[in-house]
């Protein structure tokens, strides 16, 4: 269902709000994506972004019916564990009461709120976190920065870790410099606790699900892709310092003290445009295993996404410190899913996957400063002669994305923003 296309997809398709049909546009009504918001007066409840609005649900009760209400609601999870059918035709309802071609619009255009005078809020609380590695370049790259091997695995599966849900916040929230132990200088043998001092970003995609497994029983590629909800950006801030350290086992620390997440979840449906091709295999890289090989999923289980990174400062503009695409992937999210699964994990309505760092082959798409720094000797230098090895308090790192594809419209997914604050004290 999530790769049909359907007349919500229809690239002549225009709204009669005319900031949705603008160019550069991140929600054309060919997006329509859910997410929570609340004004002054009035708490937390559903809405859908349309041009530089918000279609506030809970008015639109009378003409869309149970839906509706449904969505309205100070939650998503209702909404993600409707059936798929129900949720495409309520986004067909959607697209038709807000296209130029569509019914009578009073109860339309008063059910619009301007985004600008609205909060936007974390568009679903995660029912569990998991971060991935789905990029083989940022595997080898940072294998190669510390000196090591890539690991076996890294071909044949894809690796991830059980992350923090808690942690996870909307884009704005500030990140406050997480404390740990970190070994400095590195390499020194000296081991000392205090504020993380290798502060980094990864710019990731996130996939939320809609439905689950039980205990005990794997799923294949195809039942993944079917779990699958919609998707947001994702930054999984990383204490390199912390998590370098402690990796015994795997992250902890080093990742679980924020993850940020653009406040608008996009839908399969609406991104069925934009799916290609999966990356192949190349070279001596292993074949996809039988358990998480599927043809559709290598058909059409990729999706085309430009991404970037902005880095500014308090006294600096932004810069461009990362572009790359999420087509480049190693790994589908599908992939990632039916992984997630394999053992015989539960997987649930609202869990969040991270896609790990988005990193492509070209140099300009390292997505991360662990990648780019290259040791130190390559660091981000603004215009004002301002230099940047990792993030220092004050600056901000914005992540922005727009998939996309000859002949269709572009749709985006809102920022995904955060601002570096000073550690605790003591």
């Amino acid at each position: 269902m999530s790769l049909k296309l359907n007349a919500t997809h229809d690239p002549a398709l225009q709204s009669w709000l005319s900031s949705a049909n603008e160019a550069g546009c991140e929600f054309p009504i060919q997006n329509l994506p859910f997410g929570l918001f609340q004004t002054e007066g009035s708490g937390p409840r559903g809405g859908v972004a349309l041009g530089d609005r918000i279609i506030d649900l809970s008015k639109l009760v009378e003409p869309l019916g149970e839906v509706a209400r449904v969505a309205a609601g100070p939650s998503l999870l209702p909404l993600m564990s409707l059936p798929v059918e129900t949720l495409s035709q309520f986004r067909a309802a959607l697209s038709a009461l807000y296209s130029t071609t569509g019914p009578p619009r009073a109860a339309a255009e008063a059910a619009l709120v301007p985004m600008a005078e609205a909060e936007l809020l974390l568009p679903m609380r995660p029912t569990a976190f998991a971060d991935f590695c789905s990029s083989i370049e940022h595997v080898r790259r940072m294998a190669a920065g510390g000196g090591r091997p890539v690991a076996a695995c890294a071909d044949r599966l894809p690796v991830s870790y059980n992350g923090r849900a808690s942690s996870v916040a909307v884009s704005g929230t500030p990140v406050v410099r997480p404390k740990g132990q970190f070994e400095f200088p590195p390499t020194s043998g000296q081991i000392q606790y205090g504020p993380e001092r290798r502060l980094d970003y990864e710019l990731e995609f996130g996939v939320w699900l809609r439905g689950g497994n039980a205990l005990g029983m794997p799923i294949s590629v195809a039942e993944a892709e079917a779990m699958m909800f919609g998707c947001s950006l994702v930054n999984d801030w990383s204490a390199r310092g912390i998590q370098f350290f402690e990796s015994m086992l795997g992250p902890h620390l080093g990742k679980s003290f924020m993850t940020t997440v653009s406040p608008w979840i996009v839908t399969m449906e609406a991104l069925a445009p934009f799916r290609v091709p999966a990356r192949g295999r190349v070279d001596d890289e292993a074949e996809v295993p039988p358990h998480l090989f599927d043809l559709k999923d290598r058909d059409r289980g990729g999706i085309q996404i430009a991404m970037t990174a902005e880095l500014s400062t308090a006294t600096s503009e932004p810069v461009v410190i990362a572009e790359t695409g999420f087509e480049t992937m190693f790994w589908t999210l599908a992939q990632m899913v039916a992984h997630q699964a394999s053992s015989g994990a539960p997987l649930e309505a609202g869990d969040l996957l991270g896609s790990g760092t988005v990193s492509g082959p070209a140099n300009v798409a390292k997505a991360c400063l662990a990648e780019r720094n290259e040791r130190g000797t390559n660091p981000v230098v603004f215009a004002d002669g301002t230099r940047r090895v990792w993030l220092e308090d004050g600056d901000t790192l914005t992540i922005r994305a727009m998939a996309h594809a000859q002949g269709r419209v572009p749709i985006g997914f809102g920022i995904c923003a955060g601002t570096v604050r000073p550690a605790v004290p003591g």
